[in-house]
């Protein structure tokens, strides 16, 4: 290649760099570099030392988007001594594999050398598609590093996901999120207010690449805007940006505001709910922690006495997701509402929460009778012997000890007499008969 030649190419590259993303011109390029996952990539962790030793097998990246699932597999290309091929499920067809499953076969075979091969987004693989992997994977021809966003065990073959190890990746915190922006503004010879970052963090919900994607748009509203040689991002940049307002009170008043919201809606006063949501939203309050907030409330403050409240908060939530920003705004009132207007129970609560002393406090054996006896060898144990399967009772019901001795007296759930729970305490006299040791006391 001639001198001009040089210079086209590197002038293409410079105009590509230019053009490219700021959250793609910031991938890590070391281990170290890589902000969050310190469970995976710190000193010491399984991954790190897979990673580094270029041991890897099949594994599966599972985690919200912007967390680092490509950014770390895109590293593992670089420490390993195999081929590293790369494809999304997005596109890629069953073609495309089998291309990728030759390639490994014939690159094997010449050349001695193995094949991994990156599949982002793996669940929009159908079950189908994805057995086309199981082969290359079970015997290792090719070792599989899939990502997903979404539930493995749900959208991932059980042999593929059984062949894989499984690593979670958490949503970057705010010390990350605030690492990764000061580390962006350094490489793009720029600055911001403390409030601008304290807002692009807060508002990415763990999203390292959202975050930076803010950042960018918000670094050139500011060239625009002021016409500076050195940037610097303000609050007001970063709220049209992001298109949300930073919130107009501080994190003292931001926690009064959620507990006198979820205390009047406690407390069955609708009105005093619609004026807390409405501060909130006044303020700026970013409305999934608002519908968040309202789903738990639905069953620690609800519960049985009425199992709709969950659906009706839910539904909210959902509806904060599909429909956005203002209108979502009448879907989150009608669940105040709703809420506020049912009959309210903690029961629920008090139920997970003596059951949770009880699991931390007393380790019993699993009684024999209940245990796995489908493996070869389990009745030799003594497995399932006596285990009386309620289908076989006429009432669909059957006395039997399902909890260790030392704990099958122990009641945790106690039906309040509001709501629908009025007819619980009827319905268990019935589907749950006293034990052996209640009856002794």
């Amino acid at each position: 290649m001639n001198e001009s030649e040089n210079l086209f190419t590197s002038s293409i590259q410079d105009k590509l760099n230019e053009r490219t993303p700021l959250a793609n011109r910031l991938r890590p390029v070391s281990l170290e570099d890589v902000v969050g996952q310190e469970h995976l990539l710190g000193v010491g962790s399984p991954l790190r030392i897979l990673i580094e030793a270029d041991r890897m097998s099949s594994v599966v990246f599972w985690g919200p988007p912007g967390t680092g699932k490509t950014s770390i597999a895109r590293l593992i290309a670089k420490f390993t001594s195999k081929a590293f091929e790369q494809l999304s499920a997005v596109s890629a067809t069953v073609k495309d594999v089998r291309e990728v499953i030759a390639q490994a076969e014939k690159r094997l075979g010449e050349y001695d050398k193995g094949t991994i091969l990156f599949l982002d987004e793996v669940h929009r693989f159908n079950k189908a598609q994805q057995d086309t992997l199981l082969s290359a994977v079970e015997t290792g021809l090719i070792v599989l590093i899939g990502a997903t966003t979404e539930n493995p065990y749900f959208e991932v073959n059980a042999p593929l996901l059984s062949r894989s190890t499984l690593f979670r990746l958490e949503p970057l915190n705010y010390e990350s999120l605030m690492m990764l922006l000061h580390r962006a503004l350094s490489h793009e010879n720029a600055s911001a207010t403390d409030e601008a970052l304290d807002h692009l963090a807060n508002t990415a919900e763990g999203d390292g690449r959202q975050c930076l994607t803010s950042l960018e748009v918000a670094l050139t509203l500011a060239k625009a805007n002021k016409d500076e040689t050195h940037q610097i991002v303000s609050l007001e940049d970063a709220e049209a940006a992001i298109g949300v307002q930073a919130l107009q009170y501080g994190r003292d008043e931001h926690y009064d505001t959620i507990s006198a919201f979820i205390k009047s809606i406690r407390g069955s006063d609708p009105d005093a709910g619609l004026y807390w949501l409405s501060r909130m939203i006044d303020a700026g309050e970013d409305p999934r922690f608002i519908a968040r907030r309202l789903v738990i409330l639905a069953s620690e403050d609800i519960g049985m006495a009425d199992s709709r409240a969950l659906l009706v908060a839910d539904a909210a939530a959902r509806a904060v997701e599909f429909v956005g920003f203002p209108e979502a705004q009448l879907n989150l009132a009608h669940a105040v509402i709703y809420l506020s207007k049912a009959p309210k129970s903690n029961s629920v609560t008090k139920a997970i929460f003596a059951a949770l002393k009880d699991a931390r406090d007393s380790r019993g054996d699993v009684p024999k009778h209940l245990r796995d006896s489908h493996y070869s060898g389990a009745s030799g144990l003594g497995h399932g012997d006596g285990y009386k399967y309620p289908h076989d009772f006429p009432e669909g019901w059957v006395e039997q000890q399902y909890r260790p001795d030392k704990i099958d007296s122990h009641r945790y759930y106690e039906p309040s007499n509001h709501g629908e729970e009025i007819s619980v305490e009827h319905d268990r006299q019935f589907s749950q008969e006293p034990s052996e040791n209640e009856r002794k006391t």
